[in-house]
């Protein structure tokens, strides 16, 4: 059994890690809606294009942006009316759609992507500790 001055400290250690790990999201969603502001373009629609590598549906995209189908809808209507996505039949579901950017949405999303590159909050950690920090991140998530 741990003894309290343990829990207190490891209740103190847990307190700040969470609060650096806030620090670091505030920071990262600062930088995105600023980039995503140079573009015209609303947080959300960055966050969006950020994740849509290739062609998918509108649950995949909203299970990247972790957020409801619904609010993915929302910001894939607006790039949609943007003309920089488009809803075509999926391949081989025909009750879905896929959402697939179209040839002015794959060069907003490479210009977002250079811009986030630009001064991003982890920019100041090397390749190797930014490889740790999100194995580190993705066990937390998991919780394995």
């Amino acid at each position: 059994m741990t003894n309290p001055p343990d829990q207190q400290a490891q209740a103190v250690a847990e307190r700040q890690l969470c609060g650096l790990v806030d620090g670091l999201a505030q920071r990262i969603s600062e930088h995105v809606r600023a980039r995503a502001a140079a573009l015209g373009i609303t947080a959300a629609q960055a966050v969006a294009l950020r994740e849509m590598s290739g062609p998918m549906t509108m649950r995949e995209l909203a299970e990247r942006m972790n957020c409801e189908p619904s609010n993915a809808t929302f910001v894939v209507d607006r790039l949609e009316k943007g003309g920089l996505v488009e809803r075509r039949p999926h391949p081989t579901d025909r009750r879905a759609r896929h959402l697939v950017l179209t040839g002015e949405g794959a060069e907003q999303r490479a210009r977002l992507l250079d811009l986030l590159h630009v001064d991003s909050p982890v920019a100041c950690l090397s390749p190797e500790e930014q490889r740790v920090l999100r194995d580190l991140l993705a066990r937390a998530v998991t919780g394995s």
